[in-house]
């Protein structure tokens, strides 16, 4: 079997921890059953040799496994990872996510996508990030008692993420510290209406107002002076066509959404400012993780 899971952008500005979209940037793990354990890695940390003595997804893969069928089997794992390491996009979720759905195919097992992200919570203990990688699409979310309750929208076609990516990674760990222990009310206020807002407009694809939906008071200025070259991205995008742009997840990554016919120019003009990071279009994804046995 072949499992795929797709990059994913979360908070999207206001949203912090419970909103996220799906990217068309998928890491790849190929599953055979052998006699003995091998394991390949092409593209993102092919060069790490711990990925193949600690390797993540094997160890959530065989705990899973095993507890669905106590027979004792070997694996050939076979990565492709497509999608970069701590630069805001989705990549531990993708593993995890990936683990899970791919234990559950390989034992023989047919499993709501619901139950796998709530699997995936003792993980991840934040929905923002591995909500989108399981359903696709832009995903609202809240916890209760739990678990993860999901409100669905599907992106336009017509919408590309203009994706400028950093040449130096933010750990998650990192970007958490540089946050202040206390908020003022109003601070607070501006969030939630600003994600009820920008909700809204995800739902009904009202994708003009992107930009006023997308203002963040909680933690977006605070990461982005981990690299302040971030604040100049955010202000030439907006002035190029940019729908909305935030940083993505925890960064270093930012997310610009742009039209489709828009996307190009505003990549020509980031890669010329930028020459240090990288400026890569993405499609969006209604899908999230899919399985090729």
């Amino acid at each position: 079997m072949k499992i795929f899971t797709p990059a994913t952008s979360a908070n999207l500005g206001p949203g912090f921890d419970s909103l996220g979209i799906a990217l068309k940037l998928y890491n790849e793990v190929e599953i055979t059953k052998q006699s003995f354990t091998s394991i390949s890695v092409d593209g993102f940390g092919s060069t790490q040799s711990n990925l193949k003595q600690k390797n993540p997804f094997i160890n959530i893969f065989n705990e899973f496994y095993s507890s669905l069928n106590p027979e004792k089997s070997n694996f050939k794992f076979h990565f492709t990872n497509n999608i970069p390491f701590s630069r805001g996009l989705g990549s531990s979720s993708s593993v995890i996510i990936g683990a899970i759905g791919a234990a559950y195919e390989m034992a023989g097992f047919k499993i709501q996508k619901s139950t796998i992200l709530n699997k995936a919570l003792f993980y991840e203990s934040h929905p923002d990030n591995i909500s989108p990688a399981v359903y696709g699409g832009f995903t609202a979310n809240i916890l209760k008692n739990g678990e993860v309750l999901t409100q669905r929208a599907e992106l336009d076609e017509n919408l590309r993420a203009v994706m400028v990516i950093p040449d130096q990674p933010i750990s998650t760990e990192k970007s958490r510290q540089a946050l202040p222990k206390n908020y003022s009310k109003a601070d607070c206020v501006s969030n939630l209406s600003h994600a009820a807002f920008l909700t809204a407009c995800f739902i009904k694809k009202d994708y003009q107002m992107l930009k006023f939906a997308s203002i963040d008071k909680i933690h977006e200025d605070y990461r982005m002076n981990l690299l302040p070259d971030l604040f100049e991205v955010r202000k030439i995008a907006y002035e190029n066509g940019s729908l909305m742009s935030v940083l993505s997840g925890s960064g270093s990554s930012f997310l610009n959404l742009a039209h489709k016919d828009d996307a190009q120019k505003l990549k020509s003009v980031l890669s010329n400012k930028f020459t240090k990071f990288a400026v890569e279009i993405y499609e969006l994804d209604n899908n999230g993780f899919t399985i090729q046995s």
